[in-house]
């Protein structure tokens, strides 16, 4: 495998900023493909706005070639091994989900609990809760994640359309994967539940906010520790994109021996004030 597909100055602006935006992550031609998929499985009319009668569509994961080789490019297979460390990685064997949100004046409903418009941060793993615990600090749903973001290396951001501002673009609060860290530190590999969303909005009201928008074929590399949220597509054009992740082989650590730490991994250092 070839060893770069990022600068060395994408790389710092990753863990600075917790994201690094890949255009051409993939051609236009398999986001077509995608896209036109996708549209089938709606049951919408591309032709005919009257049928989008609904704000959201949440297409479950579909493993066809097309979706497989949007997220495992040579390039975005470079750029995972950049990002989390070479070996360390599983490689995408699924797309993820693809949330399809058309312009319509009704409120999708997702938000407070991990739903998309709610700042969050992406589950890891999931796990009965057996005591309930308090509803204020525990996500009642059984959704864990721990400082070693057990079961996501990334999260990756596929866009199968274009995507401009009033597009529903993924809201991204720039350098937030720095707060996280200290707010997971306590709990350990056991972790803990997600986070509700006024949790997370007021822990990184501070951080600036940028939209993910590109073109079809772009793709955003995202640390698993970045909040974010979707939103309503009240004007825009349909979005079709997909929520994928890399799976970690072996977990984030915070403390190498041989001081080898990845992009991922430099960042939690510097949320924890180890560097």
């Amino acid at each position: 495998m070839d060893t770069v597909s990022l600068t060395d100055d994408e790389v710092e602006d990753f863990v600075k900023s917790g994201f690094v935006k890949i255009a051409g992550a993939f051609s236009k031609e398999t986001a077509d493909e995608c896209r036109e998929r996708l549209w089938r499985e709606t049951g919408k009319d591309p032709e005919d706005p009257r049928t989008w009668t609904e704000p959201v569509v949440r297409i479950p994961p579909i493993n066809d070639p097309p979706f497989l080789e949007s997220c495992n490019t040579p390039r975005l297979r470079r750029a995972y091994e950049q990002l989390y460390g070479a070996d360390r990685w599983i490689e995408p064997d699924w797309p993820g989900t693809f949330p399809v949100r058309f312009p319509h004046p009704g409120r999708p409903g997702d938000t407070d609990w991990h739903v998309d418009a709610g700042w969050h941060v992406d589950e890891q793993w999931f796990e009965a809760l057996e005591d309930g615990g308090d509803i204020g600090k525990v996500d009642p749903h059984g959704f864990r994640i721990n400082i070693k973001s057990r079961g996501r290396a990334l999260l990756i951001l596929l866009l199968y359309s274009e995507v401009g501002p009033d597009d529903a673009p993924t809201r991204i609060r720039v350098g937030s994967h720095l707060d996280i860290p200290p707010m997971l530190a306590p709990y350990g590999e056991k972790g803990r539940g997600l986070f509700r969303d006024d949790i997370l909005d007021k822990a990184t009201a501070h951080r600036p906010e940028v939209l993910a928008t590109g073109g079809a074929g772009d793709a955003f590399l995202v640390h698993p520790f970045l909040v974010h949220a979707s939103q309503a597509n009240l004007r825009g054009r349909p979005r079709f994109m997909a929520q994928a992740a890399v799976e970690p082989r072996e977990p984030l650590e915070t403390e190498r021996a041989d001081g080898q730490y990845s992009p991922v991994e430099r960042a939690v250092r510097m949320g924890l004030g180890l560097t």
